[in-house]
């Protein structure tokens, strides 16, 4: 059964207004309004170089995980871009994600892709 209290958000749009006017503003009052227990943002793609390559983005990075938005990203992604080391500076965790996210998916996890 899958577990309808976490969310998981796959953040693949590198577009700076989008992940400041929905990934960010939905993750951070999604967790301050209780409308998920958990939130959990998966850096993936271009995102992971817009990330270590815009400092506003890395506000809103901080702004998140103090609000207790989990953010992980895919290493594999993070590695042929060359910026895991820089991901990991963020203090985000970095991690291979083909299986975990097959598992929500077969799972019925919730997911939202943006």
């Amino acid at each position: 059964m899958a577990n309808k209290t976490t969310l998981y958000i796959l953040w693949v749009n590198d577009n700076p207004i989008t992940a400041e006017d929905m990934v960010f503003m939905y993750s951070i009052n999604s967790l301050i309004h209780g409308w998920w227990e958990k939130v959990t943002l998966i850096v993936w793609g271009a995102t992971a170089k817009l990330v270590v390559e815009d400092k506003n983005i890395q506000k809103k990075i901080k702004e998140a995980q103090d609000a207790g938005v989990h953010i992980t990203a895919c290493k594999a992604c993070a590695d042929q871009l060359g910026v895991t080391n820089d991901l990991e500076e963020l203090n985000i965790e970095v991690k291979y994600w083909g299986q975990p996210l097959t598992e929500i998916l077969k799972g019925g996890g919730v997911l939202l892709t943006i």
